[in-house]
C-alpha cells in the first residue's frame, strides 16, 4: 500500500458501539438502501471535519510540490472527495491530489505545461473508466510487491529531494539526479528563516502523536498535519513577516485545459504513465481501508462489553472495479476544471477510518468542506508559508519508503527487485524504473527456476544422488551429466527434493532408470524423509497407511493389498508418499512398505509425508493424533469416516457405540501403527522421558496437539485443562494439579521452554464472556475453575495494557480478543511461579505463547518481546509452512515443529 504521513496506531482510542440493529452491517461494504435518503451519521460528520482539516494543507503541498497552481490541488481534492466518494467502490476511502503522482504531475508541467497536463489527466482518468468496466483492477494487484513498494518508495525519494530545496529557501530541479547535484550550492545560499520553519514543521510532526498523558489524548484529537502547519504559520507571522508564503490567484485567471500539443506517442505514455501510477495507489489503498476497516469495526467489540459475543461477521471486500471506474471519472471531471489527478490516498484514508467513519458520508462531506473553504478561506490560506508546506510533503516522501515494506521484501528474497525498481524510478522516472522493476523480477524468477543443486555421494555399496530445486528442462543437461557419469551396474538412490518436475525432467529421468535397469543396476526414487515415491495417487481412493490411523478410520477393517512403488510421473512434486490403494471398488488398504519402515522409521514422526487427501477424506493428521492427549473431534465427518465406523459404511449409517469405537480403534493401533512405534516406544521405556517443551493447553478435543506440534512420543509433557489456565500459586486460589505438572517439568525435567496454546472458539473463554462465576452463579467445580480466568477478562478491559491482536488485523471479535487475551495472562502467570521465575533469570528457560485458529488450521506464535514480557504490543504472528523455524526462527520451535 502507499505509504505517506505516519499515523500512530491508537490503542486506547473509544470505539463505537455495535449497531442495534439485527442485520449483519459491514463496516466498509456499501451502506443498505433506506428509501434513497443520504443519511448522515454524527460520526460521519466529525470524521468528515477532521479529514477535511487534514486535506486542506496536504493538498496545497502536493500543489506546491508539483509546480501546479495552488487552487488546483484544492480543486482536485473536493472533486476527489465529491464524486469518487459517491461513485466509488471503497466507501471510506478518501480520494484526493496524489503524493505518488507528485513526479509525474511535475515532469509534465515542465515538459508540456499546466493546460496539456490538465488534458492528460483527462485521458489518464478515461483509460482508468475503460480498465474499471473491462473488470481489469483485481489483476492490475497481480504485479509484484516489491515493484509496487519500490516504485512507490523511488517516487517518495524524488519527492523528499525536491521539497528539500524549497524547505532551504530554493527552488527544486527538474529531476531526482538534478536536484542530489544541486543540492551543495543550495546549502551554499541558505537563508535562516525558511529553513527555521520547515524543521520546526518537521518537530511538530514528529513529536505531536506523542505528547504523553492526558493532554497528549487530547491534542492528538486534531491532525497532526494540521497542527504541524498551524504552528508553523503562527510563528512565522511573528518571526518571519517576509517569507515566501502561499499566494492563491484569481479564480478569473485559473487555467483550464488545451488540446495536447507534442508528439502523440509521447502523449500516449503520459497518459499510461500517469493511470498506472493512479490506478496502483488508489487500488492498494483500497485494500489497506478493507483491512483498517475490518481491524477497526472488531476492535469495538472489546472496549465496549464483555457481554455482547456475537460474532463480527468478516468484512466484504471493496469493489475494486467500480472504485477504478470512480477513479477515473473524478480524473477527468478534475482534468476538465484545471484540477490535479485524483487517487485514493492511505493518509487521508485511515484518518477518516480512525476517526470514526461509518458510511461515504464522511467521505463526501469532506468534499462540500474542501469546497467551501475553497471559496471563503482564501484570506486565510494565504498566510502559510511554503516551507511549511514543503517540509510537510517532504515527510509525506520520507514515509513512503517504509522500512517495514523492506523488511518483508527482505524476508521474501525479493530485495534486488524493490532495489532495481527504486534505483530505476530515481535515475529515469517512474515507467522507465517499473519497466527495470519488471524485468529484473522475471530474471530473479528464472533463475530460481533454473537452479536446481545437484549433488552426489559415494554410499561405498551405492551412490546417493539429491536433487535440490525444480526438475524443469533447464536443469536436464546437467541431470543427464551427472547421471551418465555413475556406474551402470551400480545401486544409486536419488532423492528428489522439490516441488515441481516437468516432462522433459521426467523423461530424462525415466530413460536413465530403464538404462540402468538394463545394465543390472538398480534405482531408487526417494523423497526428502527416505519414503519411496510413487505415482498419482488415485482421486478415487484414500491412501492407508499404518502411520496416519485418524485419516483412514474407514479403512481399518479392509484387507491388505500390497503394492509396487513405480517411479515417479511429471508434473507432481516429488516425494509425495506411495499409493498402496488401488483396484475398482472400496479402498483397501495397503501394508507398510518394509524398506521405507527400515530406511527411516522416526523420520516419519518429524517429517510425514504422504498423499493428499482424497475429496472425501477428512483433513491430513499427524500420525499419532488421537493416541495421546485426546482424541480428534468427528463432529460433521460421515459416518464412515467417524472414528471405530465400518469400513464403506454409508454416510446414512447409525453410529456405532462408543464402546465398540474405542476397540476398534485400538485394534487398528495393534494391527497397524504398533509394529513401527514399538522400538521406539522400547527405547523410551528404557531411558525414559526427556520432553523439551512443557506444552499446556485447553482440554477441547479439536485441539490434538501431536498432530499442530508435528511431535511424537516423548517429545512433549503435555498438561489440559479448560481454557488452558494457569492459577497463580498461592495457597487460597492456587491449583496443586496444574502448579504440580510446571514444578515437575521445570525442576525434574528440565524442559527448555514452556508453551501456553490457545485456540479459536474457546468455550471457557466463551462461558467468562457470557457471565463471569459471581454470586448468581452455582458454586460448581466448573465455576470455581473458571474463576482463574477473571484476570484475563479484566486485562481485556483495562486500558492500561495494549489489545493483543494477530499480525495484520485486530480480533475477529470478543471472542477471539479474550481468547488471545488469555495466553498473555497465563503467561504472566507462569512467571509468578518461583521455579519457572529462577530457570527464566538463569537464561535456561525460554516462554512461549501460541495461538490455533481451529477454523483456519493455523497456527501463530507471540512475537518474542512479548513472551519474554519486555515489549508491550501483544501480536501474535503467522507461522509461515515454507519457515520450519516459525516467524522468529528459535530452535525450539523448528524442533517441536511448531
Amino acid at each position: 500500500m502507499s505509504a505517506c504521513v505516519p499515523t500512530r496506531r491508537n490503542r486506547t482510542s473509544r470505539c463505537s458501539r455495535p449497531p442495534r440493529d439485527s442485520g449483519a452491517k459491514q463496516p466498509h461494504s456499501p451502506p443498505p438502501s433506506r428509501g434513497g435518503r443520504f443519511r448522515i451519521a454524527g460520526s460521519d460528520l466529525s470524521a468528515s471535519i477532521t479529514v477535511f482539516l487534514l486535506a486542506v494543507p496536504m493538498s496545497l503541498g502536493l500543489a506546491v510540490a508539483m509546480g501546479a497552481p495552488l487552487e488546483a490541488g484544492l480543486i482536485s481534492a473536493a472533486i476527489g472527495g465529491i464524486v469518487a466518494g459517491l461513485l466509488g467502490g471503497t466507501p471510506l476511502q478518501v480520494s484526493g491530489p496524489s503524493a505518488g503522482l507528485t513526479v509525474v504531475t511535475a515532469e509534465l508541467i515542465q515538459i508540456y505545461g499546466w493546460r496539456t497536463t490538465c488534458a492528460i489527466t483527462i485521458g489518464a482518468g478515461l483509460l482508468q473508466v475503460l480498465l474499471g468496466s473491462l473488470r481489469a483492477a483485481r489483476s492490475a494487484l497481480a504485479v509484484s510487491p516489491a515493484i509496487v513498494h519500490g516504485t512507490l518508495a523511488g517516487i517518495g525519494v524524488a519527492i523528499a529531494l525536491a521539497q528539500l530545496h524549497i524547505v532551504l529557501g530554493g527552488s527544486p530541479q527538474s529531476s531526482a539526479v538534478a536536484n542530489t547535484l544541486a543540492l551543495p550550492d543550495q546549502l551554499a545560499r541558505v537563508g535562516p528563516a525558511a529553513p527555521l520553519i520547515g524543521l520546526l514543521t518537521i518537530a511538530v510532526l514528529v513529536l505531536w502523536p506523542r505528547i504523553p498523558g492526558r493532554i497528549g489524548r487530547g491534542v492528538r484529537r486534531a491532525p497532526t498535519a494540521l497542527a504541524a502547519v498551524v504552528t508553523a504559520t503562527a510563528v512565522a507571522a511573528v518571526a518571519a513577516p517576509g517569507i515566501a508564503r502561499v499566494d492563491l490567484p484569481s479564480w478569473r485567471s485559473h487555467a483550464l485545459p488545451e488540446m495536447p500539443q507534442g508528439p502523440v506517442l509521447a502523449l500516449a505514455t503520459a497518459m499510461f504513465t500517469m493511470m498506472l501510477v493512479a490506478s496502483l495507489e488508489s487500488l492498494l489503498a483500497a485494500v489497506a481501508v478493507d483491512k483498517l476497516s475490518a481491524a477497526s469495526s472488531s476492535s469495538s467489540s472489546p472496549a465496549t462489553s464483555t457481554e455482547s459475543t456475537a460474532p463480527v461477521l468478516p468484512a466484504r471486500r471493496s469493489d475494486l472495479d467500480r472504485e477504478l471506474r470512480a477513479q477515473g471519472i473524478a480524473n477527468v471531471l478534475s482534468g476538465l476544471v484545471g484540477g490535479l489527478a485524483v487517487s485514493g490516498g492511505a493518509v487521508r484514508s485511515s484518518a477518516n477510518v480512525r476517526a470514526g467513519a461509518k458510511t461515504r458520508a464522511a467521505t463526501v462531506l469532506h468534499g462540500v468542506w474542501v469546497l467551501l473553504a475553497t471559496g471563503l478561506m482564501v484570506t486565510v490560506l494565504e498566510w502559510i508559508p511554503l516551507a511549511a508546506l514543503a517540509a510537510l510533503v517532504m515527510m509525506v516522501g520520507i514515509q513512503m519508503v517504509s522500512l517495514a515494506h523492506i523488511r518483508n521484501v527482505h524476508k521474501h528474497r525479493e530485495f534486488l527487485v524493490y532495489a532495481a525498481t527504486i534505483t530505476g524510478v530515481i535515475l529515469f522516472g517512474v515507467l522507465k524504473g517499473v519497466t527495470i522493476g519488471i524485468a529484473v523480477a522475471v530474471a530473479v524468477a528464472l533463475h530460481r527456476l533454473a537452479r536446481t543443486g545437484i549433488t552426489v555421494t559415494d554410499q561405498g555399496n551405492r551412490h546417493l544422488v539429491v536433487v535440490r530445486g525444480q526438475l524443469t528442462f533447464l536443469a536436464v543437461p546437467r541431470l543427464s551429466r551427472t547421471l551418465g557419469q555413475l556406474p551402470q551396474d551400480g545401486d544409486v538412490v536419488v532423492e528428489l527434493d522439490g516441488f515441481f518436475m516437468d516432462h522433459a525432467a521426467y523423461e530424462a529421468i525415466h530413460d536413465w532408470s530403464t538404462a540402468q535397469t538394463a545394465h543390472g543396476g538398480k534405482a531408487v526414487f526417494t523423497g526428502r524423509s527416505g519414503g519411496r515415491i510413487s505415482g498419482r495417487t488415485s482421486a478415487a481412493h484414500s491412501c492407508c497407511r499404518p502411520w496416519t490411523p485418524w485419516r483412514n478410520h474407514h479403512c481399518h477393517d479392509g484387507p491388505g493389498v500390497p503394492v509396487r512403488a513405480p517411479a515417479p510421473t511429471p508434473g507432481t512434486a516429488p516425494g509425495t508418499g506411495t499409493n498402496p490403494c488401488a483396484g475398482p471398488g472400496p479402498a483397501q488398504c495397503a501394508a507398510p512398505d518394509p524398506a521405507a519402515a527400515e530406511s527411516a522409521p522416526l523420520a516419519s514422526f518429524q517429517h510425514h509425508t504422504g498423499p493428499a487427501p482424497a475429496p472425501h477424506a477428512p483433513p491430513h493428521a499427524h500420525p499419532h493424533a488421537g493416541s495421546r492427549d485426546s482424541a480428534p473431534d468427528d463432529v460433521g465427518l460421515p459416518a464412515g469416516l467417524r472414528p471405530g465406523a465400518d469400513a464403506g459404511a454409508a454416510p446414512g449409517a447409525p453410529r456405532r457405540p462408543d464402546g465398540h469405537r474405542l476397540i476398534s480403534g485400538l485394534s487398528s493401533f495393534q494391527r497397524n501403527t504398533a509394529p513401527l512405534v514399538r522400538a521406539e516406544l522400547a527405547r523410551l521405556a528404557v531411558e525414559g522421558q526427556r520432553p523439551s517443551q512443557l506444552f499446556i493447553t485447553c482440554a477441547d478435543s479439536r485441539l490434538v496437539t501431536s498432530m499442530i506440534t508435528a511431535s511424537g512420543p516423548g517429545d512433549l509433557f503435555t498438561v489440559r485443562n479448560i481454557g488452558n489456565l494457569v492459577p497463580l500459586p498461592n495457597a487460597e486460589s492456587g491449583d496443586h494439579s496444574v502448579g504440580a505438572a510446571i514444578e515437575y517439568a521445570v525442576d525434574v525435567l528440565k524442559v527448555e521452554s514452556i508453551t501456553v496454546c490457545g485456540h479459536s472458539g474457546c468455550g471457557a473463554m466463551q462461558a467468562l464472556l457470557g457471565a463471569g462465576p459471581d454470586a448468581d452463579n452455582p458454586p460448581t467445580s466448573l465455576w470455581r475453575w473458571l474463576r482463574h480466568g477473571l484476570p484475563s477478562l479484566k486485562r481485556m478491559a483495562s486500558r492500561h495494557h495494549a489489545w493483543a491482536r494477530i499480525s495484520g488485523r485486530l480480533p475477529a471479535d470478543a471472542l477471539e480478543q479474550l481468547c488471545l487475551t488469555n495466553v498473555v495472562q497465563q503467561l504472566d502467570h507462569l512467571r509468578a511461579h518461583e521455579s519457572v521465575a529462577r530457570r527464566l533469570a538463569e537464561g535456561t528457560l525460554r516462554l512461549h505463547g501460541m495461538y490455533f485458529h481451529v477454523g483456519e488450521a493455523q497456527a501463530y506464535l507471540l512475537a518474542e518481546g512479548a513472551s519474554s514480557g519486555l515489549d508491550p504490543d501483544q501480536v501474535f504472528d503467522r507461522v509461515d509452512p515454507a519457515d520450519p523455524g516459525g516467524p522468529t526462527g528459535s530452535d525450539e520451535r523448528e524442533r517441536t515443529g511448531v
